[in-house]
């Protein structure tokens, strides 16, 4: 009796080979710029969970194949992950500024590649989306600790802003409803990623650094709040209609 094994598929593949990537660019970055163990534990760990949270998507929404798109995506939350490992080091010893600032600064020029590579080729999905963003919220995060470190641990607020609405959101369902587009949300977004690459590059006067990142707070800090008072809005619309459609029709009463 034969037994048939059943071909891999690319959505099997793709989790393990990037995992395999990304333990390969530590191993290079730890022997070249010096990491730590911790370092090289945090990047090692943050590959780990991305790429299984990036199987179990892919399985979910049975996609046989990565994709052109979400390649690119993957590749920057590779670079992410270097970052990690990098920002982690610091803690401990100066890393190098200028292949922090590097590799971030591909991570983030790459933010806008996925996109048009799902658009060109028809190939958007729901799971790139989100990937997508997840990546660029967990850069975000990770560039805002580093900025902490240096000038105050509250700018990390930039980086935990994402994270605390996906906890509210917890609690109170109605945080979850789409969102309509907009173009100001994105251009809020690019400016974290700006700031925090110039404030890494420390290219900036400390007072002025100070200024750029309390702009970048400050415009999070609308741009979220909005968004929390439009979804309260919709969602109070949602249940008032609920309960007109549920209230009992009332039956004429009969002449005698």
């Amino acid at each position: 009796m034969t037994s048939v094994t059943a071909p891999t598929s690319d959505s099997s593949r793709a989790p393990v080979v990037g995992l395999a990537a990304q333990l390969a660019l530590l191993a290079l970055l730890g022997s070249t710029l010096g990491l730590t163990a911790t370092g090289l534990i945090a990047g090692a760990a943050y590959g780990l969970v991305l790429c299984g949270l990036l199987g179990a998507g892919l399985d979910r929404a049975r996609m046989h194949h990565l994709g052109a798109a979400n390649a690119v995506t993957l590749a920057r939350a590779l670079l992410v992950g270097a970052v990690t490992a990098m920002v982690v080091t610091s803690f401990a010893h100066p890393v190098s500024t200028p292949a922090l600032v590097a590799i971030a600064g591909v991570a983030l020029a790459l933010d806008g590649v996925d996109g048009q590579v799902a658009r060109r080729t028809n190939t958007t999905t729901a799971l790139g989306a989100r990937f997508d963003m997840e990546v660029d919220a967990f850069l975000i995060l990770v560039l805002s600790v580093y900025a902490g470190d240096r000038f105050g641990w509250w700018w990390m607020a930039i980086g935990a802003f994402r994270y605390a609405f996906v906890a509210a959101a917890w609690a109170q369902p109605w945080l979850n409803a789409a969102l309509p587009p907009r173009f100001s949300r994105k251009v809020v977004a690019a400016l974290q990623g700006i700031v925090l690459a110039l404030v890494t590059a420390n290219l900036l006067p400390t007072a002025l650094t100070t200024v750029v990142l309390a702009v970048a707070l400050t415009s999070l800090t609308w741009s979220f709040g909005r968004d929390t008072i439009w979804l309260y809005r919709a969602s109070r619309i949602r249940a008032a209609a609920r309960e007109r459609w549920s209230a009992p029709h009332r039956q004429p009463a009969l002449a005698h």
